[in-house]
C-alpha cells in the first residue's frame, strides 16, 4: 500500500542531486513494476521544486516520444486508453490543458484533491508509459497548396451531422447525413480540378492523419474507419495494439473522413441500443460488421454520383491524387497484412444491414 503522505521534502540546495535520483529512479519505473514506481514518486515527491523537477522531465520524456513519431494528442489518447481518466486528465495538465489553479503537478495534485505521492505516482506511471511506447511512422503534413474545406462548408456539413445524429427519423438521417457526404465529395473533387489547373499535378503529395479507433470491438470499428477513407479517396491502416488507424489522403478528404466516421459511429451505436437493450457480444460485433460493409457501398455509390456530374478532365486529376496516396502509404507502411473479421450473428448482421440503410446514404 502507498503511503497516506509524502515523506518530507529535501532542502532546495540538494535539489540537482534529487533531480539526478529522479531521473535514475525513473528509468528504473520503466523497466520495472509497481515497486520501481513507488520509488521514483518517493523521491520526486521529496523535491522541494518538484514542480520544475517534473516539468524538466515530462519534456524531456515528450520530446522523446516526438522523436519516435508521436504527436500531443496521440499521448492523450494513450493514456486515456492505457491507464486511467486521472492520467488522461494528468496528461493534459502537463500538455497545456489548464487545471483552474495554474500550471504544473502542483496545481494538478490540489485540483484533483491528491496529497505529493499519489500525484507523484501517477506521474511517474504515466511517463512510464509514454517511455514504453514504440516508435511509430512519422506523420506526413499535407503540402502547403492542399485546400481544406473552407470554415464555412465544414460548419455546414458539421451541422447536417449533428442533425442526422439526434434525429429519432431513419429517413431524415439518411437524407441529411447523404447531403454532408456530397457536400465533401463536391468539395474534394473541386480541390482536385484546382490543383490541377494550377499545376498540373493534382496529387504532389498527399499527408496524413491518426483517428482513434476506441473499444470494444475495434476491428469492426476499424472496418467503419476504412470503409469511410475509401469512399472518400483515402487510405487506411490499422494499429490494433495501439487503437488507431493512420489515414492517408489529402487535406479536405481527410477532413470528410474523421467527420462522417465520428457522426457514422454515433449513428450505428443509436441504432444499436434501439428496442432491445440485451445484446451479446456476437450480436454487437456482427451488427458492426454488417453496418460497415453495407456503408461501404452506399458511400461509394454517393461518391460515384457526383464523379458523375464532374467535367471530363475529373479523371486524371483523380488518377494523379490516387497515386499520391498509394506512394505515400507504403512509404508510411512498407510493410501490411490483411485482416479478416468473421461475423457469428445472424441476426446482428441483419439489424447491422438495416441500420446502415437508414443512417445512409443514396
Amino acid at each position: 500500500m502507498r503511503p497516506p503522505h509524502a515523506p518530507p521534502a529535501r532542502p532546495a540546495s540538494d535539489n540537482g542531486r534529487v533531480e539526478d535520483r529522479f531521473g535514475e529512479a525513473l528509468a528504473r519505473a520503466a523497466r520495472g513494476g509497481d515497486d520501481d514506481v513507488d520509488a521514483a514518486a518517493s523521491v520526486l515527491a521529496a523535491d522541494a521544486d518538484w514542480d520544475a523537477a517534473a516539468a524538466r522531465a515530462a519534456e524531456r520524456t515528450v520530446a522523446d516520444c516526438e522523436r519516435r513519431g508521436w504527436e500531443p494528442q496521440d499521448l492523450l489518447r494513450m493514456a486515456g486508453r492505457e491507464l486511467t481518466p486521472l492520467h488522461r486528465r494528468l496528461a493534459g495538465a502537463l500538455a497545456g490543458e489548464g487545471t483552474g489553479d495554474g500550471t504544473g503537478l502542483g496545481a494538478f495534485a490540489r485540483a484533483e484533491r491528491l496529497d505529493r505521492f499519489s500525484a507523484a505516482a501517477a506521474y511517474v506511471e504515466l511517463l512510464r508509459l509514454y517511455v514504453r511506447l514504440p516508435a511509430i511512422p512519422a506523420l506526413v503534413a499535407a503540402p502547403p497548396g492542399e485546400s481544406a474545406a473552407p470554415p464555412k462548408m465544414l460548419a455546414r456539413i458539421r451541422a447536417l451531422l449533428a442533425k442526422a445524429e439526434s434525429t429519432g427519423y431513419p429517413d431524415e438521417a439518411e437524407a441529411l447525413s447523404a447531403k454532408a457526404q456530397h457536400l465533401m465529395a463536391r468539395h474534394s473533387i473541386d480541390a482536385a480540378l484546382l490543383a490541377a489547373s494550377h499545376d498540373g499535378v493534382s496529387g504532389a503529395g498527399a499527408g496524413a492523419r491518426r483517428i482513434g479507433v476506441e473499444r470494444p470491438y475495434e476491428g469492426a470499428k476499424a472496418l467503419l474507419l476504412d470503409a469511410v477513407a475509401a469512399a472518400n479517396r483515402c487510405q487506411s491502416v490499422w494499429s490494433s495494439e495501439l487503437g488507431f488507424s493512420t489515414v492517408v489522403g489529402h487535406a479536405p478528404d481527410l477532413d470528410a473522413v474523421e467527420l462522417l466516421y465520428t457522426s457514422l459511429l454515433v449513428q450505428a451505436d443509436r441504432a444499436l441500443h434501439r428496442g432491445r437493450t440485451s445484446r451479446s457480444r456476437d450480436f454487437r460485433e456482427s451488427f458492426l460488421i454488417a453496418y460497415a460493409s453495407r456503408i461501404r457501398t452506399r458511400l461509394g455509390e454517393a461518391t460515384a454520383e457526383e464523379e458523375s456530374a464532374a467535367p471530363p478532365d475529373l479523371l486524371p486529376a483523380l488518377a494523379s491524387r490516387a497515386l499520391a496516396v498509394e506512394d505515400t502509404t507504403r512509404r508510411l507502411f512498407p510493410t501490411t497484412t490483411t485482416s479478416r473479421l468473421r461475423a457469428r450473428d445472424a441476426s446482428g448482421w441483419e439489424h447491422g444491414e438495416s441500420a446502415a440503410d437508414s443512417a445512409h446514404l443514396h
